[in-house]
């Protein structure tokens, strides 16, 4: 008996020292990438501009017709630009950060509603009249919202393995729907990105690319309380089947993050839609980027010609 508990003793103690050790290892992993997290931030050459609830961060560059970046959780406008990156060369990329994200404040309660208009006072700020709304997961609501309130801004609408409206009111939806608050730091997620791959379908390397995490928590813990749930909670005003505006659909059928089948569901909503579907990619189109470009591409193209024919 006396043998056994000095094993399970030592056991014990070598198992905080593992925890103990691994702790340390990912907390110096952690630092380490958080500042060059930052420095890569700095190399986007994002700008700033003062609109009249205070402060939006974006980056602008390329020519010709407007796509503006509607980024996901955990964006910035890094993310939003690093989506559009490949269409640089043919079209202008205007990639903003979305409330409480890297540097842009928060109009009033911080609904879809006010990030749209937010984007036509930064439109107008920039002399930009029309563009093609691009949006990814969790900003899915947020250009559905601009093209249903702005569609004389609106010249397409493509949404990116993006959240999709529901086919009918729900009785009871997720009040909070994001991660949990406590998460929302840098140290936390980096603990916790080996298991990105078996839980989201994403390599953990992907939290490269959310650092510094802290300095997104607010637009985070936004999406998680307003942003994704208000789709559900304000589903009347959602009329999904009187958007006015061209739209293309891409998403993959192993997406982990934003369901195939409420993509699916969502089609019958839509007046003017062209649906293009990924046998795998996942929820970041990983090895699709070719497809996808030629898709956006042909898009815009057709929509361009449909609207001097008009």
């Amino acid at each position: 008996m006396t043998r056994c508990k000095h094993m399970l003793k030592y056991l014990l103690i070598v198992v905080f020292l593992i925890i103990g050790a691994y702790l340390i290892i990912q907390g110096v992993r952690c630092k380490k990438a958080v500042q060059e997290g930052r420095i890569r931030l700095e190399e986007y050459g994002a700008k700033n501009i003062e609109l009249s609830y205070g402060k939006m961060s974006y980056v602008d560059k390329g020519k010709g017709d407007v796509i503006l970046s509607v980024h996901g959780i955990f964006g910035g406008y890094d993310q939003a630009y690093d989506t559009c990156a490949d269409f640089v060369s043919d079209y202008r990329i205007l990639a903003p950060s979305r409330f409480g994200y890297l540097g842009s404040n928060i109009l009033g309660n911080g609904t879809p509603e006010e990030q749209a208009s937010a984007y036509v006072e930064l439109l107008d700020k920039l002399g930009i009249d029309r563009v093609y709304v691009l949006s990814t997961s969790a900003g899915g609501s947020i250009a559905i919202r601009f093209a249903l309130d702005y569609p004389e801004r609106t010249m397409g609408l493509i949404l990116y393995c993006s959240a999709m409206p529901l086919t009918e009111k729900p009785v009871k939806y997720a009040e909070y729907a994001g991660p949990p608050e406590f998460l929302c730091n840098d140290f936390a997620m980096f603990l916790i990105s080996p298991l990105f791959g078996p839980i989201m379908g994403m390599d953990s390397s992907t939290i490269y690319s959310m650092t510094p995490v802290s300095d997104r928590k607010s637009g985070v813990v936004l999406d998680a309380t307003v942003t994704n749930p208000d789709m559900a909670r304000n589903f009347e005003t959602y009329d999904i089947e009187n958007l006015h505006v061209p739209i293309l659909i891409l998403h993959s059928k192993d997406d982990r993050l934003a369901s195939y089948e409420d993509t699916v569901n969502a089609l019958t909503r839509f007046p003017d839609y062209t649906f293009i579907s990924f046998e795998d990619g996942g929820h970041l189109m990983v090895g699709r980027e070719h497809e996808v470009h030629e898709a956006v591409v042909n898009f815009i193209n057709v929509t361009s010609i449909r609207k001097q024919s008009d």
